[in-house]
């Protein structure tokens, strides 16, 4: 991977505010499979307020990337960028991009510990008896995968191509323009 830092810059914090403390960090890189990137960092020492992102650089065909997650699937490598939707219908958990959404690049393992993380979340947040019972399942189930006991689905929808699934297993495909239409890109446009 060659990268370049384009931009280091000490800004004011988005979360806390104070001024002169964040530090701000724009790279170029060039992703092998994948193009080129840049990749965003902000830090803040203050408040310990930390965000990053990938940002493609290139604009690609729309695509769907399907690969079954198994044991030996699991440190397949992930390239999700904002744009992208992530699924496992099996558990029935799916993420769609929103106007904070962040690209990141990890591997199967991690997409199941992002799914992880925001269903404990869930069971912080609502209390009735059915959606206990629903998240503690789909937790279950997750956990299951994590652990290359189960098999599932891993499907990425990219409305523009940015994202990718680095293995041999994967199978690329196109996105019918009517699931093209309504897929959500994260970004907000004014008519």
């Amino acid at each position: 991977m060659n990268d370049e830092t384009i931009n280091e810059m000490i800004i004011k914090c988005p979360a806390c505010g104070i001024e002169g403390v964040a530090k701000s960090i724009m790279k170029q890189l060039e992703i092998p499979h994948f193009g080129e990137v840049m990749e965003t960092t902000i830090q803040c020492p203050s408040c310990g307020f930390k965000h990053s992102d990938i940002i493609a650089l290139e604009q690609n065909d729309p695509a769907k990337y399907v690969l079954e997650i198994n044991k030996n699937t699991l440190s397949v490598r992930v390239v999700r960028s904002q744009s992208a939707t992530v699924i496992i219908p099996e558990i029935g958990v799916k993420v769609e991009p929103g106007p904070k959404s962040e690209g990141y690049v990890t591997n199967v393992e991690g997409v199941l510990t992002r799914f992880e993380s925001a269903v404990k979340r869930a069971l912080n947040l609502f209390e009735d008896e059915e959606s206990q019972k629903n998240a503690k399942n789909t937790l279950a189930q997750i956990r299951e995968l994590i652990k290359g006991n189960s098999t599932a689905t891993l499907i990425i929808l990219d409305p523009f191509g940015q994202s990718n699934v680095i293995s041999e297993s994967v199978e690329v495909l196109e996105i019918p323009e009517e699931e093209l239409h309504d897929l959500k890109t994260g970004f907000s446009y004014i008519e």
